[in-house]
This record gives C-alpha cells, sequence and structure tokens, in this order.
C-alpha cells in the first residue's frame, strides 16, 4: 500500500468493495449485498473463492446445489427484502454460469435486483480453447456469457482489473434504480480474476446508499387528477410496486379519502387486509369475479406500480373500451402502455400528491356499494370453495387449510402451474406484503428455492415467522434440492407437496382448448407404459426433512400444526384431484393461440368460442 492505493488482485477489489456498501432503512444500516450464493469450480474457485473466504463474515456465502435455484434464491431474497438489498450469485465458467440464465431472466421480469459474478473464458486467449468453452469460429469475443446480454439490466466483461472502478458503481446503481432495478452481469475472465492492479483507497471507504424517489412531475399530476375527478366509476388497480416503493399506507389513505375501490395484481397481492372494506380482490386472468365485474364497468382506472401484464388486463378485455387508464409508475416504459395517461414517478409520493390535488372528491356511493357486494359475493364462493367438506381434495381446500392456520406474518411462496391462480384467487391475506406469487416469469423450480431464499431473508428481520411453500409435484421433481440446503443451513420452510399427477393445470388447458390429454399427467403419456407413485415422503426425509403424507384436509390441519412446531423443514404430501377440483369463477378472457386448422371439430368448436373474447380486446401499444 503507497500513496493512497492498496494493491489488489480485481476478485480481492470486488469482495472487499461490495463488504463496504450499506443501506440506510427505517433509520438502521445494513450491508447492501447481504452474501450471496456459489458454487465453485475453475473459473471462480480460485480467485474469488479466495476472495470470499476473507470476507465470509460479512458476506455470507450459502453453498447452492444447483446454480438456477441459486438465482431463484436470490431473487427471492430480493422480494422479501422490497428489492432494498440484494444477493450475490458466483457460477464458475461455462455450464455453472449458463445455468443461470434461468434465473436472470425471472429477475428482469420480476424487476428484481441480483447480481452476478460469473466465470469467463481466458483474455489472453493463450490456453484456448479451454475446457467448457463456447468457441465462435467468426467472432472470438463472443461466448457463453454473452447470453447474458438479453437478460440482464446491466452486463459487462472485465478485461482488465481497473475496469471494475467504474464497472461496480454503474452495476450497484442499476441494482437500486426503482425505474431499472433487475439483474446485473459481471463477466470475470479465469485470468483477469487474479491479476493485481493498485487501486485507490478510497475506492473503498464506507458508503451507504438510499433509495432514489423520484417526484412526479406537476403538469401530469394535474393532468391526472381532471380526469380522475371527473371519473363516476374510479377504480384502483394497486400492482407489486406499491410494496416495492413501501407505500401500502398511501395507497391506503388515498383509497379511503377519495372511497375508491381497490384491486390488486398478482404482484400486488398483499397491499391490503382481506377485510378492508375498498378490497374487492385480486384482477384478471387468474382473479375474483368482483374485482373483474369492477374493472370492466370502470369509466377511470388508476393502475398503481404494475406493468399491466396480460394476466392483469386479462390480455385488455378486462376494460371497457372508453375507460380512460391513468398509469402512476416509476418507469416511464411502464407509465405510458396502452396509452394511458402516465404519472412518471415514485408511488409514495405520486399517491400522496394525487391526494392532495384530489381534495373535495368522492366516488359515488353507489358505485362503492356495487364493488362491495360484489366482494361480498366472492367472499361467499372462496368460503364454500376452500370448504373441507369430504369433496375430493383440491388445492382450494389446503389453501384454506393452511391460512386458517398459519401466523398474519409468515409468507406464502408460489410459483408454477395451478397453484399460483388459486392462491392469488383463494388466499384471504392477513397481513400486508405476505405474499409472494411469481408469476412475472411463472417458472416452475422457484417454488422451493425461492422458499429458502425467502427464508434467508426472512429470518434477518422475522425470525420466529415461517415461509410456506406450496408447490405441485410437477414443479418439485423439476427442482427440490434446496429443501436439504434448508436442512444444512437451519433455515427451516414449511413444505406443502401437493401430487396431481403431472402438469395437470396445462393438462387443462389442452382441455378447455379442445385437445385430448397428451403427456401432461403422467397417465397420459404414451411413452409411460406403467406410470407409478413417487414416494415423496422417503424423499423429502432422505433430504433431512421430517416429512409425513396425509390423505385429506382434516390430516392436513393437524400435520400443518406440527409443522409449525418442528425445529426443521417439514414436508407435507397430498394427493389432489387433477381433474374437475380447480376453482372455475374469477377468470378474465386471456389470449390463447389455438388452430385455425384442425381435423378435430372439439378443437374448432373450442377455436371458435376461444375467439368470440377477442372483440372485447382494447387495440394499443
Amino acid at each position: 500500500m503507497t500513496d493512497g492505493t492498496i494493491r489488489l488482485t480485481t476478485a480481492q477489489a470486488i469482495v472487499r468493495w461490495l463488504a463496504n456498501q450499506f443501506i440506510e432503512i427505517d433509520g438502521q444500516e445494513y450491508r447492501l449485498c447481504g452474501g450471496g450464493f456459489g458454487i465453485f469450480g475453475h473459473g471462480n474457485v480460485t480467485c474469488l473463492g479466495e476472495a470470499l473466504y476473507e470476507h465470509r463474515e460479512e458476506l455470507p456465502l450459502y453453498r447452492g446445489q444447483n446454480e438456477q435455484s441459486m438465482g431463484f434464491a436470490a431473487a427471492a431474497y430480493a422480494k422479501q427484502w422490497l428489492r432494498q438489498r440484494f444477493m450475490l450469485c458466483t457460477a464458475s465458467a461455462g455450464p455453472g454460469t449458463s445455468n443461470l440464465v434461468t434465473s436472470s431472466a425471472l429477475a428482469h421480469a420480476n424487476r428484481l435486483p441480483m447480481l452476478m459474478l460469473c466465470g469467463d473464458a481466458y483474455v489472453t486467449r493463450l490456453p484456448d480453447p479451454v475446457l467448457q468453452q463456447m468457441e465462435n469460429f467468426y467472432d472470438p469475443t463472443l461466448g457463453v456469457n454473452d447470453a447474458f446480454r438479453s437478460v440482464s439490466r446491466y452486463w459487462d466483461r472485465i478485461t482488465h482489473p481497473a475496469q471494475i472502478l467504474n464497472s461496480l458503481p454503474n452495476a450497484l446503481a442499476t441494482l437500486m434504480d426503482p425505474a431499472d432495478c433487475g439483474p446485473a452481469f459481471i463477466g470475470l475472465p479465469q485470468d483477469v480474476q487474479g491479476w493485481a492492479y493498485d487501486y485507490p483507497e478510497k475506492f473503498f471507504a464506507k458508503k451507504v446508499h438510499r433509495i432514489r424517489r423520484q417526484a412526479p412531475d406537476d403538469v401530469e399530476i394535474a393532468e391526472a387528477i381532471a380526469v380522475l375527478t371527473s371519473a363516476k366509476r374510479p377504480v384502483i388497480i394497486a400492482g407489486g410496486g406499491v410494496q416495492y416503493s413501501r407505500a401500502v399506507q398511501e395507497l391506503t389513505a388515498f383509497a379511503e379519502t377519495l372511497g375508491i375501490p381497490v384491486v390488486e395484481t398478482i404482484a400486488g397481492r398483499a397491499n391490503l387486509l382481506a377485510e378492508h372494506p375498498l378490497n374487492i380482490g385480486p384482477v384478471g386472468v387468474t382473479g375474483s369475479d368482483s374485482a373483474n365485474a369492477v374493472t370492466e364497468h370502470a369509466d377511470v382506472v388508476l393502475c398503481v406500480g404494475t406493468r399491466l401484464q396480460d394476466f392483469t388486463t386479462s390480455s385488455w378485455t378486462g376494460f371497457a373500451k372508453d375507460a380512460r387508464l391513468i398509469a402512476l409508475n416509476v418507469g416511464r416504459h411502464d407509465a405510458a402502455k396502452h396509452m394511458s395517461l402516465p404519472v412518471v414517478g415514485d408511488a409514495k409520493l405520486g399517491l400522496t400528491a394525487l391526494q392532495s390535488a384530489a381534495a373535495g372528491y368522492t366516488a359515488p356511493a353507489e358505485w362503492v356499494a356495487y364493488a362491495q357486494e360484489q366482494r361480498k359475493d366472492w367472499d361467499a364462493y372462496v368460503a364454500e370453495n376452500t370448504a373441507t367438506d369430504g369433496r375430493p381434495n383440491s388445492y382450494a381446500q389446503a389453501i384454506g387449510v393452511v391460512n386458517a392456520l398459519c401466523d398474519p406474518r409468515d409468507r406464502i411462496v408460489t410459483a408454477s402451474g395451478g397453484l399460483p391462480a388459486e392462491v392469488t384467487a383463494n388466499w384471504r391475506t392477513l397481513d400486508i406484503g405476505t405474499v409472494d406469487v411469481e408469476f412475472g416469469f411463472s417458472c416452475m423450480g422457484y417454488e422451493v428455492a425461492g422458499g429458502w431464499g425467502a427464508r434467508i431473508a426472512q429470518a434477518e428481520r422475522e425470525p420466529d415467522q415461517d415461509t410456506i411453500v406450496m408447490v405441485g409435484d410437477g414443479a418439485y421433481m423439476l427442482m427440490n434440492s434446496d429443501i436439504y440446503s434448508s436442512v444444512l443451513t437451519r433455515k427451516k420452510m414449511i413444505v406443502l407437496l401437493l401430487d396431481n399427477g403431472g402438469w395437470a393445470v396445462i393438462n387443462k388447458l389442452q382441455n378447455n382448448t379442445g385437445n385430448e390429454s397428451f403427456n401432461c399427467l403422467y397417465e397420459d403419456s404414451p411413452t409411460i407404459p406403467e406410470p407409478f407413485d413417487v414416494d415423496y415422503e422417503s424423499h423429502a426425509r432422505a433430504m433431512g426433512a421430517i416429512a409425513e403424507t396425509v390423505s385429506d384436509a382434516s390430516e392436513l390441519a393437524q400435520a400443518f400444526k406440527r409443522a409449525k412446531a418442528a425445529d426443521r423443514t417439514y414436508v407435507i404430501c397430498m394427493k389432489v384431484e387433477a381433474y374437475g377440483r380447480w376453482t372455475d369463477k374469477g377468470h378474465g378472457w386471456w389470449e390463447c393461440g389455438t388452430p385455425q386448422i384442425t381435423n378435430s371439430e372439439r378443437v374448432r368448436a373450442a377455436h371458435e368460442e376461444w375467439e368470440s373474447g377477442r372483440v372485447r380486446q382494447r387495440k394499443g401499444v
């Protein structure tokens, strides 16, 4: 160390810099990077591994079982911390890194911060071609890591140690930006990781960050208010951005002051408690009859913190064609969708400004009464749908049992298959921000891995609460090894494994579009001569979890109580019906490609029926 510099390898400098980045949250300082998930191999073990070892106390490294599941866990960790903190993921060069592509895509779709520090081929090219290198005959600079360009918000490849002086702050700025938030990828060639450089000492000084809040433009507020205060049938669509902005109180105050009904997106579940009189339910394809009835009749729709994906908008058939949309969003891309009147800015600041400017306006009482009556009817349906009354086992029944017995602050995690729709429709929110239905990328395998990541984050602030994972047998078979991870790291989860014999929700889509059951359920796969049941209980026990199998909802309730009292991960297995026991109400129209030409009369009829819904579709950009 001389003249205000310190000589470090590239890898050492990266880790030392990360260890000195902090964030202030509610008056308390935390390390911005909560640690990381890592699988070592050639490409990251000798140099980056050496650096991480030196900082193992400040940046705890969790040993992953699968690179893709590491990324899912990192995404769930960021969700639990409302995007205020993130985890790093490190993987070896070649297939170790390429396994992270799917989880990077998930983080990108959900606008979640995740830092990837991944091995890369040698910059010098002296040993080329090396083990697991993807050679491009016409462009030697192109490699596997370039695949991350399309699924990262920030991408870089370090070819000289000095480059991290620029790259790391830029990556961090992306991870913390409310509008551009998403995964950052930094490729680290194996030789460059170990090269030394004289870094300025001040580069490693402690820095405390804060999340930027962008105030909306006064003119946009005024334009929005002119439309909103003219509304006879207004509704608010509350998305996940409300929680990331920590604007739940402002949303509640705004809705109560103006008397406007609120519906929630999938990402926005748990913005309002179930019993709040203005909570009209989840909206869209996997929503509720109550919310969809209100949005279909609304003349002004205020969209707060939502990217308006097709499951929210019912593929843009969920609104009246003459309805006016106002979009309050920190991202200009989301604020301008479908000819919305944009209000670009932070949800907390934007709702406060809108409430102030709308002083004196209240939604007509008869409109609010209509919305509340719709919600009353929906609540009655959910109560009947989740009832444990001797009918064959269903997802809805299992959800009802857990909902009745869990603590208000327990966190619910699910992602793929039929469970996102069933949880969204049937779960009654007990406390704010307690539901993680990953439906931005709807990624199989997120459930168990995401539960582990959520539990790591939850244990940092709410160690006495449980993370409850709901997973189907299809997603469990795809990725389950983080049950073992959770046992090893003493991060207890409760896993409810609901077995319906395959990919039953896609089989349902096949049948609903006139197709025969084919290759989704084990019993309908022509290449499986004799299907047999997997012993999921024994499988979970083999990974160190406590496990049991129950036969019905009554047994599930008793098992769940035992799981709550257990000291480590507990897996409860239960068979549910593959046919006929789905939530059959609350569905908006969803655009789905069906054959225009077919030899099947059933498929032809389904195509015509499906296409008939298109007449209600709004045209926009």
